[in-house]
């Protein structure tokens, strides 16, 4: 009986402490959050499903949408003056052209911009949702670009901005296919009647990023959204001074 009781002094502190860290044990990582919704939410759907309807009706003859990456959600995070009723940012770290693609309605067309800017291709070069050839990003890009313009939102297609290399993909070679991607966007923005936004020339230091307007070589800083900011309301202005789309679902 003695022994009975001394082993059991021993073994209930030892579960207690098991049972003590049990919900620290569950508690999933910022991984295992973003893998298990790769599964249930691949495009991230409720990322802004909360904020979209908590939006207050109001006049959206200038409302702008920026639809992106992380170098568009990183905007907001960095300099929120830059947005307000006027400009909703919408950009989702990591995201490729294709998450954009099932995004786009939900994001963008629901909230009744007169102007959206597509920002991507980033995360597709760096393959964060598996391999893609420059021609599927385009053809995305494509598909956003019909999509706005069947609503009757004008369009302005950003610049990826320049990389050197990712940090997350050692050994890739992106320069080239960004100068492609880009040369094709500002083209394929002339011959659709949108506006072409260059942040690429106003961050860049040969075909890298300017070491003052970053943080790792391939998201801007403070200093780097100081100098897109500018092209922005470019853009902005030309994009709103163009007739609106004809439009066939609005």
């Amino acid at each position: 009986m003695r022994r009975a009781m001394l082993l059991l002094s021993v073994l209930l502190p030892m579960a207690s402490a098991s049972q003590a860290q049990t919900p620290a044990a569950d508690k999933a990582t910022p991984a295992q959050d973003a893998e298990q919704r790769l599964h249930q939410d691949w495009a991230w759907l409720g990322r802004y499903q909360q904020a979209n309807a908590a939006i207050p009706p109001s006049d959206t003859r200038k409302r702008v949408v920026f639809i992106g990456d992380s170098i568009t959600q990183g905007w907001f995070d960095k300099v929120p003056g830059f947005f307000g009723p006027d400009r909703i940012d919408r950009g989702i770290g990591g995201q490729t052209t294709p998450q954009m693609v099932l995004r786009f309605r939900q994001d963008v067309i629901d909230l009744h911009p007169a102007v959206v800017q597509i920002m991507g291709g980033t995360n597709d070069i760096a393959s964060n949702t598996g391999p893609m050839t420059l021609e599927q990003t385009q053809a995305n890009i494509m598909m956003m670009c019909d999509l706005a313009r069947a609503n009757g939102i004008r369009v302005i297609l950003a610049s990826i901005p320049p990389a050197a290399n990712f940090p997350w993909r050692p050994g890739l070679e992106v320069s080239s296919k960004i100068a492609r991607m880009n040369l094709w966007l500002k083209g394929y923005a002339a011959r659709i009647g949108a506006t072409y936004a260059d942040y690429w020339t106003a961050l860049h230091d040969g075909s890298a990023q300017r070491a003052a307007f970053t943080v790792d070589g391939v998201h801007p800083n403070e200093r780097g959204y100081a100098a897109m900011a500018p092209v922005a309301e470019v853009a902005i202005r030309d994009a709103l001074a163009r007739p609106a789309p004809a439009g066939l679902l609005r």
